[in-house]
């Protein structure tokens, strides 16, 4: 998958956000492969956390943001990637952490297809006591924390095996 160009045609913005969205969404999971097992559940970084868990909150990030917060949907544990304000992932195989990424991916698209971007979310736990944002906040709040978390992968890469670059 290449990086989206603002010069590729798009038939609207929703579309825009959302290849922005599949592109670092692809490109987190591009970031693990070829780990095995211990490098994507072990860390290399002072903080401690591991591939696996970063890809588990972002699977529960666009849940929190869309499903949850956005639509105001009933979810089941909206903040389970945590505990105690740590990420976690504890037990679930990593290729079963990437599938989860790209259905949740598949549930975006269809969030996204459902509204406009000027439609407001639904009040709810989400906002904690805030107005809901519009859906095109909600999609470029996504997009930065992506890109910001690919560039974390982009380390981690590096550190475990001299890994540079996009893919």
């Amino acid at each position: 998958m290449t990086f989206p160009e603002p010069t590729e045609p798009a038939a609207s913005r929703a579309a825009v956000l959302v290849r922005y969205l599949d592109f670092f969404r692809e490109t987190v999971l591009a970031k693990t492969e070829g780990l095995n097992e211990e490098q994507m559940t072990g860390s290399v970084l002072p903080s401690g956390w591991s591939p696996a868990e970063l890809i588990q909150h972002l699977t529960h990030v666009e849940l929190r943001w869309l499903e949850w917060g956005f639509e105001g949907r009933a979810v089941e544990q909206p903040w389970g990637d945590q505990e105690r304000g740590r990420w976690r992932a504890p037990g679930v195989p990593a290729a079963e952490i990437g599938a989860a990424l790209r259905a949740r991916g598949e549930l975006t698209r269809e969030i996204i297809g459902r509204h406009d971007l000027d439609e407001l979310g639904a009040p709810g736990e989400r906002w904690d006591g805030a107005e809901p944002a519009t859906l095109e906040r909600v999609l470029l709040h996504l997009v930065q924390e992506y890109a910001r978390h690919a560039g974390h992968l982009d380390i981690v890469r590096e550190l475990l095996d001299g890994r540079t670059g996009e893919s």
